[in-house]
């Protein structure tokens, strides 16, 4: 197992050691060095116009597909993640077997965790564990600092690694959770639906909110700088549980970091896609805190969408329940999310989360097929 970020022109079996980081002004003549930036992804990104409508999907590296459930059968998701090799083959496999127009890191939002000392471990069945949840102010004062390079280095030569093997081919996307969702995360000490402690927490402890939130945002921001300097075109921010709150508290607890930690990001040149889910009453919210593009998922259409945020591109949002639908329900829901695009420039087509674990990777082929097909014809 790797932790160290290797060079990337030496060659994979290299004994070299871990250099340093291109310094930040250096990183934006690196974002996208993976691919021509001529890609309609990353013109998409930037609301240029494109000769398609490009499409990838989020968690399109994952169980669904027999390649990787065989990996899985010798090594844990967090002994994938920290072994560049094996994190870069799953990162290529949608690549090949989908034609989309994008790969994705494979790695987990809440890597962070185990440098800041909060424990991490992923229990089957059950979901990420946080051996150490934070429980009070105090808490908060011993968490550790994370440096990207040194304490998340193995996702840096991942990008690396599949970077490299896919040269001009498409971009890779590199990520990291968002303050509010690692928050969530730390403060529940796993996943939840009610959100009662991490809300006790916001609002009984602000002090210390905004603390552990600033550290986050300094991590998170750090993090995807750095990886974007590593080789990843473009970067999106995870805040998966953002939608739990009112726009009230999102203003007052959690914007602020938000665009801190995309702020920081941005300085590396590489456009940002910044997506949650249940977010339709925060859209215009998270646009004001930055990013390039809204991802959205399917609880609002996404022309609606779009309105809330006409400034910016937009990813989305097919529900991802429908890939288990006949081909003819998916052709018309499919059929739905570009005729409300209108071929307008800036939209990614994409899941509205992420791929279920019992989705047919012949259905994303379909996917892919028909937007390819409805974007060239212009439908």
């Amino acid at each position: 197992m790797s932790g160290q970020y290797r060079n990337s022109d030496q060659p994979l079996d290299s004994n070299v050691e871990a250099s340093a980081l291109p310094p930040a002004g250096d990183a934006a003549s690196k974002a996208g060095a993976s691919a021509t930036p001529d890609h309609p992804f990353l013109r998409a990104c930037r609301r240029l116009p494109t000769e398609r409508t490009p499409v990838w999907f989020m968690r399109q590296a994952g169980r669904y597909l027999p390649e990787y459930r065989a990996i899985r059968r010798n090594a844990s998701l967090l002994e994938i993640c920290h072994t560049p090799e094996l994190a870069a083959t799953v990162t290529l496999l949608p690549v090949d077997e989908l034609d989309v127009d994008a790969a994705i890191v494979f790695a987990d939002i809440l890597l962070p965790f185990e440098p800041m000392g909060l424990g991490l471990s992923f229990i089957e069945g059950t979901g990420p564990r946080i051996e150490h949840p934070i429980q009070s102010a105090a808490d908060v004062e011993t968490l550790r600092p994370v440096d990207p390079v040194t304490d998340l280095g193995y996702v840096l030569e991942t990008i690396q690694l599949a970077s490299a093997q896919l040269r001009d081919r498409v971009p890779l996307i590199g990520f990291a959770g968002a303050p509010f969702t690692l928050a969530s995360y730390a403060i529940e000490g796993g996943a939840t639906r009610s959100f009662a402690r991490t809300k006790r927490f916001m609002y009984n402890e602000p002090a210390a909110w905004h603390e552990l939130l600033d550290n986050l945002a300094q991590t998170v921001g750090r993090f995807l700088s750095a990886q974007a300097a590593a080789g990843a075109g473009a970067l999106q921010l995870f805040d998966s549980w953002v939608g739990c709150l009112s726009r009230d508290d999102y203003a007052r607890y959690v914007a602020p970091h938000s665009a801190r930690a995309i702020e920081l990001a941005s300085e590396a040149g590489a456009p940002i896609i910044h997506f949650g889910t249940g977010t339709s009453t925060l859209l215009d919210s998270m646009a004001e805190a930055g990013g390039d593009v809204i991802g959205v998922d399917w609880r609002i259409p996404l022309d609606e969408a779009w309105e809330q945020a006409p400034h910016l591109g937009i990813q989305g949002n097919l529900d991802p329940a429908v890939l288990s639908a006949p081909l003819p329900e998916i052709q018309h829901q499919v059929s739905d999310v570009m005729k409300r695009a209108g071929r307008r420039a800036g939209h990614i087509f994409n899941l509205g989360h992420g791929v279920p674990p019992t989705a047919d990777p012949e259905r994303l082929k379909a996917v892919v097929s028909m937007v390819r097909e409805r974007s060239v014809a212009h439908v």
